[in-house]
């Protein structure tokens, strides 16, 4: 296969590729300030459908909501975010979320029914947005810093990992804590994805270990064991993944080359 972003390579550091959940498009975004749409074809050229640029606002992250129609990008060094209406081929500042007091907004997530929006604030607080408003509803926060979150696949729960390596689930209807569980040998934990199927959940730290638990004894114990310790990375677990089917998972650092594995 071709590069996908054959026709528009970027200038800067790509910090998203992500394929559209319905079209055959795929979407890149990063430091040079731009997102770009690509057609995926087989083997053929990959033509460029779009670029947009947003002047002084390097891309930390880009997500494209649920239903296809929007993206979503924060930047590096702003409490301001952008969505991207594709539909009506409009660029829509977000400048500030009423009752968000954070200098920085960067990593966020997107609930699996489109309904919610994550953004992961600083000294733990975790702030519940609507995805059809973009305003608050309501304000979590973990002990210590929250470094990674993840919701359940039918976006009832949020699975929210600390720096100091707990994990702490959230009912996100009454936005209690359900249970809280230390992720075993983690000295800093860095990244956090549950199953499709609600089956496992996986927490990769700062040691390149990637624990496996099946999602039972995570709601039930304080000190779960995993089923499976990953040990293949070297370097910080900066990414994990399931495959839609949940026979695969794939974790990833990004401290160095080709760090890349598929248990």
């Amino acid at each position: 296969c071709l590069p996908a972003n054959q026709e528009r390579f970027a200038s800067g550091k790509l910090v998203t590729v992500q394929f559209h959940p319905s079209a055959q498009v795929v979407m890149t975004a990063g430091h040079d300030r731009s997102v770009s749409l690509f057609q995926v074809k087989n083997f053929s050229l990959n033509p460029k459908i779009q670029s947009i640029y947003l002047e002084s606002f390097p891309i930390y992250k880009a997500r494209f909501s649920v239903d296809g129609e929007q993206v979503i990008a924060t930047g590096t060094h702003h409490s301001m975010f952008f969505v991207y209406d594709m539909m009506a081929g409009s660029i829509i500042p977000i400048p500030k979320v009423r009752g968000v007091e954070e200098k920085f907004l960067r990593n966020f997530e997107l609930s699996p029914d489109g309904s919610f929006m994550l953004l992961i604030g600083t000294s733990g607080y975790l702030h519940l947005l609507s995805m059809k408003t973009k305003e608050l509803i309501s304000t979590m926060k973990v002990n210590g810093r929250c470094t990674a979150s993840a919701f359940a696949p039918d976006s009832s729960k949020i699975y929210s990992y600390s720096k100091e390596g707990e994990v702490f689930i959230w009912d996100v209807r009454s936005k209690k804590c359900l249970h809280k569980f230390e992720d075993e040998g983690s000295l800093e934990g860095k990244c956090i994805a549950v199953s499709k199927n609600n089956q496992y959940v996986a927490c990769g730290s700062s040691s390149g270990v990637v624990n496996l638990y099946t999602t039972d004894v995570c709601l039930r114990e304080n000190r779960p064991t995993p089923v499976k310790a990953i040990m293949n990375l070297v370097t910080s677990a900066t990414c994990v993944t399931f495959n839609p089917t949940t026979e695969i998972l794939a974790v990833a650092s990004r401290d160095t080359d080709e760090a890349v594995k598929l248990v």
